[in-house]
């Protein structure tokens, strides 16, 4: 658990998630939309920072992407959680765990340090945060993506884009 980027006190311990669209205003005790992100005491934290439920070596055409460093593997990882609640979704049962087994959050702990490092193992020339909505756990997609940037990988976020402009503009 860790405290959250992208939020604002609303006074009496209310907080704004402002990471997503829905911009949920969220009472102490409560989460948001996505599940993973709970007000505690007035302070936003993300639950599922280093918890991923996916790591897999992917080629970067599965994305999917065929025009960008084709035959290129990508490292993809996912932690719990969506902002959409889709029928149709192929990761229904890692995407909407929380909500549907009452908030339990789980996940192997995996910090952007050890992605990163596993990325350069594993010759992946890319990290894809993908398979659920990147978005909600942005604050390890964020980090992770510093740092993988930083020693020469690619970033893709595999995403519905209902993200905030804040948030896309960090």
């Amino acid at each position: 658990m860790r405290e959250a980027m992208l939020w604002e006190s609303l006074g009496e311990g209310r907080i704004r998630c402002n990471l997503c669209a829905h911009r949920c205003i969220i009472p102490p005790g409560k989460r948001g939309i996505c599940m993973v992100r709970e007000n505690r005491d007035g302070t936003l934290y993300t639950l599922v920072y280093g918890r991923l439920v996916a790591v897999a070596v992917d080629p970067i055409e599965k994305k999917p992407l065929f025009h960008f460093l084709p035959g290129a593997e990508a490292l993809s990882i996912a932690t719990v959680g969506c902002n959409f609640r889709c029928d149709f979704c192929q990761n229904y049962h890692i995407s909407q765990f929380p909500r549907d087994h009452g908030g339990r959050i789980f996940g192997d702990e995996v910090l952007p340090e050890e992605v990163v490092s596993q990325a350069e193992r594993s010759g992946s020339r890319v990290i894809a945060y993908t398979y659920t909505e990147p978005t909600v756990f942005f604050e390890m997609a964020y980090e992770t993506a510093r740092l993988a940037h930083a020693r020469g990988i690619k970033n893709v976020f595999v995403t519905n884009g209902y993200m905030t402009r804040e948030a896309l503009e960090e």
